[in-house]
C-alpha cells in the first residue's frame, strides 16, 4: 500500500469515504474530497485519482500558491507573516484590493502555467497590511474556484478539516469558511497529515487491519462557522475577483 503525497494525507485525517475531505492551507492550496466513484473534469483541471485505499476514490482542486503568497508578500515588505495578519482585527466584508495569487501559474480551474498574478485596486493610502488582507482573500478566492469545480461534478462534503500552516491565523480560517460557505472543523490537538497516514498504510498493509477502522478522523477542537451576515458580501466580491483572470491572461 502507498500513495502521493494528498492522497496519504487524507489517510491521516480520516477522509476515506465520499463526504469527507480537507482544505489545506500550505505552500499550495489544496481542496480535497473523497468519492466512492471515478468523477473527472480534465477541462477544469480536476484531479481525479485512485486513492491509497483499494476501492475509493478522491478529488483535488489545487492552487500553486496559498501560503506561499504570503510569505512572498512578507519578504518584500520585511514584515513577517503573524505581523502582517495581526492588525486585520475581526473578520468584515472584504478590502477593495484584490490580488490574483497566480505567482507560479495555475492549476485549478485554469490549467495555465503561463498566467501571473496582480493586484488591482489600489489607492495611494494602501498599506502593508491592506496588501495582506487582499492576499489571503484572493487565495480563499482561489480556493472557491477550485470548491466549484469540484461541485461541478457533483462532489460535496459534508466533513472538510482545515489543516496546515495557514490555519493557525483564525482570522484566514474565518475567512475562508465563509468565502466557501462550508463549516470548517479543526484538530483538537497534534498534526495530522502524510506521516501519520503513511504510518496507518503501513499499519493496514502488514497486518490487514480494516483502513475504516484505522484511518479515522482526530478529534475536533473547533468547528469554525462561516459568518452568515458576511456571505452576501463576500459573493460579491468574488465575482468580481473572478474577472482578474481574463485581464491577467491576455497580458502573458
Amino acid at each position: 500500500m502507498g500513495g502521493a503525497d494528498n492522497a496519504v494525507s487524507a489517510c491521516g485525517v480520516g477522509a476515506l469515504k465520499a463526504g469527507q475531505g480537507f482544505v489545506s492551507l500550505g505552500t499550495s492550496g489544496v481542496l480535497l474530497a473523497a468519492r466512492d466513484d471515478f468523477g473527472a473534469d480534465p477541462g477544469s483541471a480536476v484531479h481525479s485519482f485512485c486513492h491509497a485505499v483499494p476501492g475509493r476514490w478522491y478529488q483535488m482542486g489545487v492552487i500553486l500558491a496559498a501560503t506561499d503568497s504570503l510569505n512572498w508578500l512578507s519578504r518584500i515588505t520585511g514584515k513577517g507573516p503573524g505581523e502582517l495578519l495581526g492588525g486585520l482585527g475581526a473578520l468584515d466584508v472584504p478590502g477593495k484590493v484584490r490580488f490574483a495569487p497566480y505567482l507560479s501559474g495555475e492549476r485549478t480551474p485554469h490549467n495555465d502555467s503561463r498566467v501571473r498574478g496582480g493586484f488591482t485596486g489600489l489607492d495611494i493610502a494602501d498599506g502593508p497590511e491592506d496588501l495582506a488582507r487582499a492576499v489571503i482573500e484572493g487565495v480563499s478566492f482561489a480556493l472557491r474556484d477550485c470548491q466549484q469545480a469540484l461541485m461541478a461534478t457533483g462532489t460535496a462534503l459534508d466533513q472538510c478539516l482545515a489543516i496546515g500552516g495557514g490555519t493557525r491565523s483564525r482570522y484566514w480560517v474565518e475567512l475562508l469558511a465563509t468565502v466557501l460557505d462550508q463549516p470548517l472543523d479543526l484538530p483538537a490537538k497534534g498534526e495530522f497529515g502524510a506521516a501519520l497516514g503513511a504510518a496507518r498504510l503501513a499499519i493496514c498493509g502488514v497486518t490487514g487491519a480494516d483502513p475504516d477502522a484505522v484511518m479515522t478522523r482526530p478529534e475536533i477542537g473547533e468547528t469554525v462557522l462561516p459568518r452568515a451576515d458576511l456571505i452576501p458580501a463576500h459573493d460579491d466580491a468574488y465575482a468580481a475577483w473572478r474577472a482578474l483572470y481574463p485581464s491577467l491572461k491576455v497580458l502573458k
